[in-house]
């Protein structure tokens, strides 16, 4: 449908392939799809962004949620537009992207329906030690590369420890996951902040 408009220089399903597609291939804008098998589009959104600050990026994701776009928007992205949405808002989007303007898709709601602090202790009560320090650190957007590095474990454990945190707190895919991680980096770190004067 854009083929119209714009020149596709690309096309890729996961996220290891996008960053190989994206080290061999210039290219203006980058439509984004957060669902991405292997790496989610959310884990590495912060890589694309260092490796290439001037691409301009737009999300386009079937879940409409204010934190995901919020988090979108902090990592990089300019653009966040649901999946479901007409041709004519896409174009816009795009067009806007690539002019270097942000774009947030009206139809994602204003408010978000952030987890309480409760709610994000029970939550992590369920984990072992390093399973909170891996799921903290998903949160601020680490990859599974990144946290191996950090907490001196591999890949491998890392990926096996999040199939058990995903197990551990009843989630069924890696996109959950990752929004939960979110939450929970969001509610701790609003109670760290304290009150503000």
């Amino acid at each position: 449908m854009l083929k119209k408009r714009f020149a596709i220089v690309g096309v890729v399903h996961d996220g290891d392939a996008l960053m190989d597609l994206l080290r061999t291939t210039p290219a203006d804008c980058l439509v984004l799809d957060l669902s991405l098998p292997g790496r989610s589009g959310l884990e590495i959104l912060p890589q694309i962004h260092a490796a290439q600050p001037e691409l301009r990026i737009l999300v386009l994701t079937m879940h409409v949620d204010r934190i995901l776009a919020e988090a979108c928007l902090a990592s990089g992205a300019l653009g966040f537009v649901p999946k479901d949405s007409k041709l004519e808002e896409l174009e816009t989007a795009l067009g806007e992207v690539i002019a270097g303007r942000r774009y947030l898709s009206p139809r994602v709601p204003k408010t978000s329906h952030r987890m309480g602090l409760d709610a994000a202790h029970l939550s992590l009560s369920r984990l072992t030690k390093r399973q909170q320090a891996i799921l903290r650190l998903l949160g601020q957007g680490k990859t599974s590369g990144e946290i191996a590095h950090e907490l001196a474990l591999t890949v491998s454990a890392i990926t096996w420890h999040r199939a058990h945190i995903r197990e551990a707190l009843g989630l069924s895919s890696e996109w959950e996951l990752g929004r939960f991680a979110i939450l929970v980096h969001l509610a701790t770190s609003e109670e760290g902040a304290g009150p503000q004067a």
